[in-house]
């Protein structure tokens, strides 16, 4: 029977739409429903209610950015962009009503703010406040005196806080603690999987739990001074947790599953750490008999002396990724990444560019409204959230759902106290829906932001139309001026990422079986590279939302990517039978696979593979590295497809 061909939308624009299996926070939910109905009662109350709802603009802010897990890490999270926020609203009050100097300014602060957000995920979002409130002050009329507006919107920023840490002295547990249980939780779940087709995904998040460990720990070490002993403690945990990840890859390479005994063993290891017990504690595990047997039996038990036994000594507990430096230097090596950064530059002037066409636009045609489109612009060209293209799609969308909400209620309800009720509602929905992705985040945010814009220039259901319209513009203004104009958003920055990675796994292959290299040195090489590759599954899934040519092409780089997840596993558990028994392979063997490596990383940048003869890889079958080998050869197949297959092209 002849297959019939759907009509549906293509796979590019649903898996942008498509809504995210993510659990939905309750506690968020609750925080967002207070923090933002509170202010407008008490404004309300006063009979200040522009005092309230700017209260409520800066605790949407603060719900925005209210995504970490640990609570000194909200603070961080939370205080540091209001903080931006409130330089940004305050330049945007000063050029109010002046729009020949609100195009200068703005366009300068979406500069600053592109740069700005290339340096982390903190940064990103104190970039995103400096500008949307540049944005907000420049459009919307502020009470006086200048510094009512910043003031009033940091309030609302710590309100979300202050709600936030309330429960922290109800918390079982230092949030180090939890996270590095956690971490001890994903390895027992990886051994469960090893051997078995879950492998990939688990590994996966194993990465991300122990990126999250670490950078949780040794940011607290470096904020604190001297040693602090609970620190030293689960850092050694953390580390002891290393080898026992580095058997894995090899565990899986048998093809049959481990004893369940294994990953329980590491599960009552856990447990141990989540609740700081010690004590005697024996793993009950089969006997090693092979190189990788004996790799998983030694990692375990050191771990759990670790775990269970007496406090390590500070001086002996390697940080494995490095000791943080000072503050002051890493402000100045920040400083000097973002102005020297082609990247950074790049991006801003990108925003920059936008913004200033956005505002150069409403003052030309003087629009009333015009403050949204610069909005819209400013939400559509965040990079933190994928897509360009499909986050321009998404918005619209939202705006749409959105605007159908905020219609309903500004036609229906009075305003005023009933504003309460209807706040609790749709502020509860603003987290619930972030978790699902854009569009749902556009369309629960979009609402709140009329019916909070209403309270402060009173313009009531006439709202609605122009919002649409003004969403439109900046969609398409975004879409042209941050996407079509920009040669990198036709081309697959998967490449050039890989390319990277595997020009880094030659470098660890060197390492790793280099007579001179230290164990810290490898784990920290070992890190480094899977981090690398953890950033290319995610420029992976961000690319595949782009609509063709550049979709199509990076789905055609996935069998390369995981190809290369598999030479950083092989290498891993190469290394980790050498270090339990196996015969370590010639110096011959091991420069044959760094030189393969590079030319491998080669061919992947010049995007065209190598279809004439090359040099195979050979070397005794009974040796450790042979499995390297093959995944080796396997990539370098993959990168030199016959010339009528569908390569990926530049």
């Amino acid at each position: 029977m002849k297959e019939r061909v759907g009509l549906g939308p293509p796979a590019w624009l649903v898996a942008g739409l498509r809504p995210q299996p993510t659990p939905v926070n309750r506690a968020a939910v609750v925080r967002a429903a207070v923090a933002l109905s509170a202010p407008l009662a008490v404004g309300f109350a006063v009979e200040r209610p522009v005092y309230g709802a700017l209260v409520s603009m800066g605790a949407l802010s603060g719900v925005i950015g209210d995504t970490a897990d640990a609570y000194r890490m909200r603070i961080f999270n939370i205080a540091v962009p209001q903080a931006f926020g409130a330089v940004g609203v305050t330049l945007g009050t000063l050029v109010y009503d002046r729009p020949g100097l609100a195009v200068a300014v703005l366009t300068s602060v979406a500069l600053v703010s592109g740069m700005i957000s290339s340096i982390g995920a903190v940064a990103s979002v104190s970039g995103l406040l400096l500008l949307l409130n540049a944005v907000v002050g420049a459009g919307l009329p502020m009470p006086s005196p200048w510094w009512a507006a910043p003031l009033l919107l940091g309030f609302g920023g710590l309100l979300v806080l202050a709600l936030a840490l309330l429960g922290w002295p109800l918390r079982g547990g230092a949030p180090e603690r939890s996270a590095v249980a956690r971490a001890y939780r994903s390895v027992a779940d990886l051994l469960a999987a090893a051997g078995g087709d879950a492998y990939d995904e688990r590994r996966q998040a194993v990465t991300q739990s122990l990126d999250d460990s670490y950078d949780l720990i040794l940011a607290r070490r470096a904020r604190d001074h001297g040693r602090n002993p609970t620190l030293v403690r689960l850092l050694a945990q953390l580390n002891a947790l290393i080898p026992v990840v580095e058997a894995a890859p090899a565990a899986h390479q048998r093809g049959r599953r481990l004893p369940a005994a294994i990953p329980a063993a590491v599960r009552v290891l856990a447990d141990a750490v989540e609740r700081g017990r010690r004590g005697p504690y024996e793993p009950d595990l089969p006997a090693p008999t092979t190189p990788t047997e004996r790799a998983v039996d030694h990692a375990l038990r050191h771990a759990a002396t670790v775990v269970l036994g007496t406090d390590p000594d500070p001086d002996n507990v390697d940080d494995r990724l490095g000791r943080p430096a000072a503050l002051g230097v890493r402000i100045r090596r920040t400083a000097r990444d973002v102005l020297f950064s082609e990247a950074s530059w790049r991006y801003g002037l990108r925003l920059a560019l936008c913004i200033g066409l956005a505002q150069a636009l409403a003052s030309t045609v003087e629009l009333d409204r015009s403050y949204w489109v610069a909005l819209t612009v400013t939400f559509v060209l965040k990079p933190d959230f994928g897509s360009v293209f499909s986050r321009a799609v998404g918005r619209g969308l939202g705006t749409v759902a959105g605007l159908a909400v905020a219609a309903a209620v500004l036609a229906e309800v009075p305003r005023g106290w009933w504003d309460v009720p209807v706040m609790i509602v749709l502020g509860g929905l603003i987290p619930a829906f972030s978790a699902k992705g854009y569009a749902f985040q556009t369309a629960a945010i979009t609402p709140v932001i009329l019916l909070l814009s209403d309270l402060l220039n009173r313009q009531g259901i006439g709202l609605v139309g122009a919002r649409l319209v003004d969403s439109l513009i900046g969609c398409a203004i975004a879409l042209v001026a941050g996407y079509l104009l920009w040669p990198e958003s036709w081309h697959s920055r998967i490449g050039d990422r890989l390319a990277d990675s595997v020009d880094h796994a030659a470098r660890h292959v060197g390492l790793a079986f280099g007579a001179d290299a230290d164990q810290g040195g490898r784990a920290r090489s070992r890190r480094r590279l899977y981090r690398d590759l953890s950033a290319v599954r995610s420029e992976f899934q961000r690319a595949l939302t782009e609509p063709p040519p550049a979709g199509t092409r990076a789905a055609a780089w996935w069998p390369l990517v995981v190809a290369v997840e598999r030479i950083a596993d092989a290498t891993t558990a190469a290394r980790v039978r050498v270090d339990h028994g196996a015969p370590p392979p010639t110096r011959a063997e091991v420069d044959d696979v760094v030189r393969h490596l590079r030319e491998l990383a080669e061919d992947i940048r010049s995007r065209e593979g190598r279809t004439g003869p090359r040099a195979e890889l050979e070397g005794d079958e009974r040796s450790v590295l042979e499995p390297l080998r093959q995944e080796v050869t396997a990539a370098r197949t993959i990168a030199s497809p016959s010339p009528a297959s569908n390569a990926p092209g530049p």
